[in-house]
């Protein structure tokens, strides 16, 4: 174990921050992980319980990390429109590295994602951006709260002289229960679903993503990426997207995935059938699947995104990513996406959470 790298994992029972840490503890680092609420996490070497909207509180609580090289911002608060989002989000990044005004940092990482070029929430893809889309494209007028992060980081790190990378990634596939951005556990449910009751899997989506060329990013993928750039100097102070390296259309993807499934794949209307009103009845099915199979009992609520997922497969506009920055500099990681989906599957029924 090095003494001499201790990463702050800041978001860590989420997808990202969950594999990010995992991953550097297996690279021998100490890990020290941060979330909200009081949990246990095998894997951390220690933990902080805080709410980094409370300046006071997390000041109080990073006492107990004076000792951190490297921090890996991966989370966020979701608002009621993005001005919130903007002021509370910066806060909390803000209120994170004042409360480590004494650690000796030497790297910070910021997870973001594509709405730096889609748009925020309430201007989502209002322009339409060039593909693939590019990581030295200026930013979109209008309030995004991606922005605002980034910019306190930069303040930041100017200031006291760490370096920095912002992480781009596309929709995240791993295995975390509890995230509402995971959709290939939102797909594992909605298979079994169709499964246990006979109706047709249907891809909800829109029309232009069902067809269109697309990627993901695997968590894995993401966490190699973070360790390289906190541990390249080439890497320093710069900004890169991050997928799996391969392209698909959801047109095959689906088919993949329903053959997985032993599932035939219903026919699509050309249109969006969401699945959060396809899945209202979900609860009392998933509850029938969990005593059919004798699975853990875990509410879908907890398990599936519908909304997110809805979200991602709605689109209208095509959406893929470049990733020059960090391939010109020696990144060459490549994760195969029919893998990053079949590896969650295969974890959920080994956990008994999806049926065999």
């Amino acid at each position: 174990m090095s003494n001499d790298q201790v990463a702050l994992i800041v978001g860590a029972t989420g997808l990202s921050g969950s594999y990010a840490g995992r991953y550097l503890k297996q690279q021998g680092w100490q890990v020290v992980t941060l979330s909200r609420g009081a949990v246990d996490i095998p894997w951390s070497h220690r933990h902080i319980a805080v709410n980094l909207e409370d300046a006071t509180a997390t000041k109080a609580a990073l006492a107990a990390a004076r000792d951190v090289t490297h921090v890996f911002y991966c989370t966020w608060s979701r608002q009621a429109n993005e001005v919130e989002n903007v002021r509370v989000n910066a806060a909390m990044i803000k209120n994170l590295f004042t409360g480590l005004a004494g650690a000796p940092l030497r790297h910070a990482a910021l997870v973001t994602g594509l709405k730096h070029y889609l748009g925020s929430f309430d201007d989502y893809a209002k322009v339409k951006p060039y593909t693939p889309f590019l990581e030295n494209s200026p930013r979109l007028p209008g309030p995004n709260f991606y922005y605002a992060q980034e910019d306190v980081l930069f303040e930041a790190a100017a200031q006291r002289g760490f370096t920095w990378s912002v992480h781009r990634p596309h929709t995240l596939i791993g295995f975390v229960i509890g995230n509402a951005m995971n959709m290939a556990v939102t797909l594992a449910v909605y298979a079994s679903i169709c499964k246990h009751t006979g109706r047709p899997f249907v891809f909800p989506g829109s029309p232009e993503q069902y067809h269109a060329v697309t990627d993901v990013t695997d968590a894995r993928m993401l966490a190699k990426q973070l360790y390289w750039a906190a541990t390249t100097p080439e890497a320093a102070n710069v900004p890169f997207n991050v997928v799996n390296g391969d392209l698909f259309r959801w047109t095959w993807l689906w088919q993949q995935i329903a053959d997985y499934f032993g599932l035939a794949v219903g026919d699509y209307p050309g249109h969006p059938t969401p699945l959060e009103k396809q899945m209202v009845e979900a609860p009392a099915i998933w509850a029938e699947i969990v005593a059919k199979h004798g699975l853990q009992d875990i509410s879908v609520d907890r398990l599936a995104s519908w909304w997110h997922s809805d979200a991602d497969l709605g689109r209208t506009l095509e959406c893929f990513t470049d990733m020059t920055n960090s391939r010109t500099r020696g990144f060459t990681a490549y994760q195969q996406t029919t893998r990053s989906f079949f590896d969650v599957f295969d974890e959920l029924r080994a956990k008994r959470i999806i049926p065999a």
